[in-house]
This record gives C-alpha cells, structure tokens and sequence, in this order.
C-alpha cells in the first residue's frame, strides 16, 4: 500500500514537472482563479468596513430635561447600554452641547449675540446613541418612548433624522446585495474556466490512460498522478498569488485608502493572511482534486 502510494505521488510530481505545457496552463489559469477569489475576499472586507464606516457616521440623540437628577441619566444611560442593539451611548453636558454649537456657529455673529443676549445656556444635556444595525433606530426610539424613565426625556431626534437613516438603511442593503451578486458570479465563471482547463489538460493524456487501462492499472492508479498533479497545481497557484499580492496590496494600500474611507488594503491583506492562505489552500487544492476526479470519471470513462 505504502510502495504503490509512493508511486502515485512519483508519477503525479514527473507529470507535472513533464508535461510542462499543460502543467503550464493549469498553474496560469488557476492563479487566475485564486487572484479572483483573494480579490472577492478584499471585496467582502472592503464593503463590510464600509458599511460598518457608514453605520457609525449616523446616531441619534435624546435630549434630557433639566429636571432630570444625574442619578435618572445615568439609569437611563445603563438602560439603554443594555439594549443588544445598541453599540455605544455617550453622555453631552449641557457645557459640552454649548462649546460644540459656539464652535460650529463661530462664524454667525447673530447667533453668538443671541446667545449673549439670552444669557444663560439654553441647550439640553444629551444622551447620543449609537447601533450596530442602522435598522434597529426605530426600536431604540421606541424604547426611549415607552420607557418609566420617559418623564425626563426632553426629546428624541430620531423622526428628525429618519430620512437619512432610512436612506442608509437601503445603500447598506445595496451593497450588501451587490458584493453577494458578484461573489456568486465571478466565483462561478473562476470555478469553470479551471475545470475546464484541467479537463482539457487530462484529455490530452487520454492515450497514457487507455494504455494504463489495457496493463491492468486500477482505476485508482489511474486517477492517483492526476489527483497529485491537481494537488501541486493548487500548491504553486497558491504560494504564486500570495507572493504576487505582498508588494501588489503594499503599493495599493495607501492610493485606496483616500477612495475608500480609510480603508487599508495592505494592512487588511497581513492581518487576515492566515485565513486567506487557508481560503487558497482550500480552493486550490480542492478544485484540482475535484477537477481532475469529475474529468476522468465522466469524459474518459475510467
């Protein structure tokens, strides 16, 4: 068992290392495939930064009356921290709300001379939240409707903000559906032009095969070389495309990070480069594999 398994792997590495041009055209095509997919993996982790950069630009406040004790905020506050939805809630002072309207109306003198005139700091102390789904505002409003602590709450600019948010709401889904749309294309037209090829790589040795076949070879024996041989094509295409995406991601980083909202490429690429390694290894392999036992069984007739 050990001696004919030495042999298969023998015979599928002097196979590959033989037949160079379709070797050749096997290890091109399935860098191609492979670039495809670690490409339709930046594309996942692009949209989902974006989407996740969209999501955080958008919050809504809810003003609290000056009657409220510091105790009723800040059970509120630990309320709706509470809530699965919500990812952050930062409490604005009344100071803070003033110093942040004085510095974005610096330079409208009648709003700062009608702020002299008023004398007293007439903005509400807040409440700003923040949720991981954009969709889950009309929950979080809700909530702070029907609350105990709804007494003390001044208003929500939640109905104010509803436009932008419902907006948000479908460009996320957009996306979302668009990046899904591509994946499934683009991973199906990779999945076929590699079949293909490594099928026409094993019809070119249909001759070596009936050969095999009339000295008793079992079917085994037979399909073992090409497995290994789809095994090293997967191998090489993977190590090839890694290295070719190194200085690739590393000249692209900075140039996409100003397109794509501080999104970088690079560092993207080395922090998930074990799962992408994995990812290639598995496409790779798996579709050499694959490839080569559907192409022997079904157009050779082994």
């Amino acid at each position: 068992m050990l001696i004919a398994f030495q042999r298969i792997m023998r015979s599928g590495w002097e196979k590959f290392a033989r037949d160079k041009s379709s070797s050749g055209a096997a290890l091109f095509i399935m860098v191609i495939v492979l670039s495809v997919v670690t490409m339709l993996f930046f594309l996942q982790g692009a949209a989902s930064f974006m989407i996740q950069s969209l999501q955080e630009s958008v919050d809504i406040s809810t003003y609290v009356k000056d009657t409220a004790s510091a105790e009723e905020v800040a059970q509120l506050k630990a309320e709706l921290e509470s809530i699965p939805e919500v990812r952050e809630v930062r409490y604005v002072s009344k100071e803070q709300a003033l110093e942040r309207f004085v510095e974005a109306h610096k330079q409208d003198e009648v709003v700062l001379e009608s702020l002299e005139i008023v004398g007293q700091n007439p903005l509400l102390a807040s409440l700003s939240i923040k949720a991981f789904d954009a969709a889950r505002y009309p929950e979080i409003s809700a909530f702070l409707q029907n609350t105990p602590l709804a007494s003390i709450v001044s208003n929500v600019d939640y109905f104010d903000r509803a436009p932008v948010i419902s907006r948000l709401s479908r460009l996320v889904a957009g996306i979302q559906s668009s990046v899904f749309l591509v994946t499934l294309l683009a991973g199906f037209i990779a999945v076929l032009v590699a079949f293909n090829t490594i099928r026409l790589t094993i019809y070119s040795s249909r001759d070596e095969i009936e050969i095999m076949r009339l000295v008793g070879a079992s079917n085994w024996f037979i399909r073992g070389p090409f497995i290994i041989q789809g095994m090293i094509v997967g191998v090489s295409a993977t190590f090839i495309v890694t290295l070719l995406f190194f200085p690739l991601t590393l000249f692209l980083g900075l140039k996409l990070q100003t397109f794509a909202s501080g999104f970088n490429l690079f560092q993207y690429f080395t922090a998930n480069l074990l799962w992408i390694l994995l990812l290639q290894f598995a496409v790779g392999i798996g579709l050499g594999v694959l490839s080569s036992l559907i192409a022997i069984r079904r157009y050779l007739k082994v």
